[in-house]
């Protein structure tokens, strides 16, 4: 079975989900799968499991999954000799929605208030037209524009992106504050070397989100608060749940190939003998 195990959902037809165990170190080739359970209740999956004798469940040192609750309750349940660690891209997911959402809101404002100006302008028998910048875009196009760009670096700019950026962060220096404390975040994971360097620097970054107070990081702060253990579990290895999502997409790859699954267990019969 492997001693490090990562743990994830997958729906197979109309939806149905499954909660899927794969062994990392098969690197989802044969002897990659070691359990497949219809359903992700914590009790029911956590039953099935428990069928693996407990000798075996004890040598697994290692489990990566996502931020559900219930997947880390079945982690904690059947292997209980296992480190869990929160998978990095699903926890830096949630500063950069809260960036996103914050963009998104501006966004809406932008559209709101050209609205109104267009409607006044007819009103008055004139021709709306809105404000362009000096790279061309409306204010309106500049926030739907900006959305890449706040995924990257600075460094990773384009020339377009870093003039559009720079507009962006003149007008909306809240945006600019929003995106420092994601890329200060992101940093976390590029810079630390131990458990302990994670925890001083993620204190700075919480200390930084109750300064500026923005309601969505406040959000993203409480939950990684709340994960934080499992969080830094990912410094002892730098452990991700890649090769899981690898796995998942290779079993909806199978899925397409026959179109669609119209007999579950046979499906399930041909993924046992072709990855477990």
């Amino acid at each position: 079975m492997g001693e490090k195990l990562s743990i994830d959902e997958v729906a197979l037809s109309e939806g149905e989900l499954y909660t899927v165990v794969t062994n990392t170190e098969a690197h989802t080739q044969k002897g990659s799968l070691v359990a497949m359970v219809q359903g992700t209740r914590s009790q029911e999956v956590t039953a099935l499991l428990q069928q693996i004798p407990r000798g075996k469940r004890e040598e697994v040192k290692e489990i990566t999954l996502d931020l559900a609750k219930n997947m880390e309750l079945i982690a904690e349940n059947s292997f209980p000799q296992a480190d869990l660690v929160s998978d990095r891209f699903h926890v830096q997911q949630l500063p950069t929605e809260a960036l996103q959402e914050m963009r998104i809101k501006y966004r809406w404002q932008a559209i709101d208030l050209e609205n109104q100006l267009a409607l006044q302008a007819r009103e008055q028998g004139e021709r709306y037209k809105p404000r362009v910048f000096s790279n061309g875009d409306t204010l309106k196009q500049l926030l739907a524009r900006s959305r890449y760009l706040l995924f990257k670096t600075e460094k990773q700019w384009t020339q377009k992106q870093t003039q559009r950026a720079q507009i962006l962060f003149d007008l909306f220096p809240d945006l600019k504050k929003a995106y420092q404390l994601t890329m200060m975040f992101r940093n976390i994971y590029q810079t630390a070397q131990s458990e302990q360097q994670a925890l001083i620097m993620l204190n700075k970054w919480y200390q930084k989100i109750d300064k500026y107070g923005y309601e969505s990081f406040i959000t993203a702060a409480n939950s990684i608060k709340l994960h934080q253990k499992t969080i830094l579990n990912y410094f002892k290895n730098r452990s991700t749940n890649a090769l899981a999502e690898n796995f998942n997409g290779k079993i909806k790859a199978f899925r397409s190939v026959f179109r669609g699954i119209t007999d579950v267990s046979f499906f399930l019969y041909r993924v046992s003998l072709i990855f477990a």
